[in-house]
């Protein structure tokens, strides 16, 4: 019986993760918790127990969420290996460092300031390059649709 108890806890602890994402994306877009209850053919009531995880999201419905939030399925268990007693779900310690640097990035509401982040980070990255990069890679960003 422990052991099943200690694996109910962990689904309601995936649940709580699949909600938080779900919301972070959502807010990211833009997109009301009424909006997104119209498009899945639910209320708003019913996003915001998803959100806070006291309701599980079947299959099917995350599927068309993730439709229409944009995002691969997978989005919603990013991160997922950092809580404590799931490490063993994600593959490597980058990826939980990825989706919390994916988090923070998408919170950052302002272009500019994100693209200044791409030049930092390429910078850190490749220090010979960061010259050629930082000169027009704002104006590179804004080409492809990342402001």
């Amino acid at each position: 019986m422990n052991e099943l108890t200690a694996l109910a806890d962990k689904t309601s602890l995936v649940d709580a993760h699949v909600g938080r994402r779900m919301r972070q994306r959502r807010e990211y877009l833009g997109v009301s918790q009424s909006r997104l209850g119209q498009q899945l053919g639910l209320t708003f009531s019913q996003v915001q127990k998803y959100e806070n995880g006291s309701n599980r999201i079947g299959a099917g419905r995350l599927y068309l969420m993730s439709r229409i939030l944009q995002v691969p399925v997978q989005y919603f268990y990013e991160g997922l290996g950092a809580r404590p007693g799931f490490e063993e779900m994600e593959g490597s310690p980058k990826e939980a460092e990825l989706s919390m640097l994916d988090d923070a990035f998408l919170s950052i509401p302002d272009p500019d300031t994100r693209a200044s982040l791409i030049a930092l980070v390429r910078s850190l990255a490749d220090p010979a390059n960061a010259a050629s990069e930082s000169r027009g890679g704002a104006r590179r960003l804004r080409r492809v649709g990342m402001s």
